[in-house]
């Protein structure tokens, strides 16, 4: 049985006993599929490794597109589990063309897989390897797409907390913000987490906790 959801919400598949939802594009409805969790997808190699899961780069076998899988280290047992993530509400919640997509969230196992969109490679690689100086012009472009995307998630009542050159994605002429673990609500209430931000990014007052 395959249940469709009002525009914007998720689908829920019970052809198997492991869960698989899929967020919708602009307008589309995705229908029923004869392959589902993550045997549709052929993993090309791992693109990163942190504290919370592992990056992938992989292809679809019934579109041959490439995407980009995360896989999460936590195990999670139950439905409200996970579905009452920050990160899965938050983009469930938001479309903007400078935040990366995320297409499906597949449970196997009691381990989340999030498939999202690919983007070539992230900002710091980018600066890297490189070998000379982004131009004012391209400095200026990116910085728009960036303030564009923050300014549309601030409305929409969120703040990032972990905005980084590793989390800004770039493809071509669009660069993305990514990786919405840390992110919270603009309304939330404290307690908040300590942890906020990677260290060499955090400003001075954060660093030495102040209090003001």
């Amino acid at each position: 049985m395959v249940m469709m959801m009002e525009p914007r919400e998720l689908r829920q598949s019970a052809l198997t006993k492991d869960t698989l939802i899929q967020l919708r594009d602009h307008n589309m409805i995705h229908r029923p599929q004869h392959r589902i969790g993550m045997d549709r997808y052929n993993i090309i190699k791992e693109v990163g490794n942190g504290t919370f899961g592992s990056v992938w780069r992989a292809i679809n076998k019934l579109t041959g597109k490439i995407v980009t899988i995360k896989k999460i280290k936590r195990k999670y047992y139950s439905w409200d589990e996970w579905i009452n993530l920050r990160e899965v509400k938050s983009l469930r919640k938001m479309n903007h063309p400078n935040i990366v997509k995320l297409k499906e969230v597949i449970k196997e196992n009691n381990i989340l897989y999030f498939v999202f969109e690919y983007m070539e490679c992230n900002l710091y690689q980018l600066i890297k390897d490189r070998g000379k100086l982004l131009s004012e012009t391209e400095v200026r472009n990116w910085c728009f797409q960036v303030f564009h995307a923050l300014s549309y998630m601030h409305q929409n009542g969120y703040f990032h907390r972990d905005l980084k050159l590793e989390n800004l994605l770039v493809t071509k002429e669009s660069i993305k913000i990514a990786d919405f673990g840390l992110i919270r609500e603009t309304c939330s209430q404290p307690p908040y987490t300590e942890y906020v931000l990677t260290h060499w990014y955090r400003a001075p007052e954060v660093l030495l906790q102040s209090s003001t």
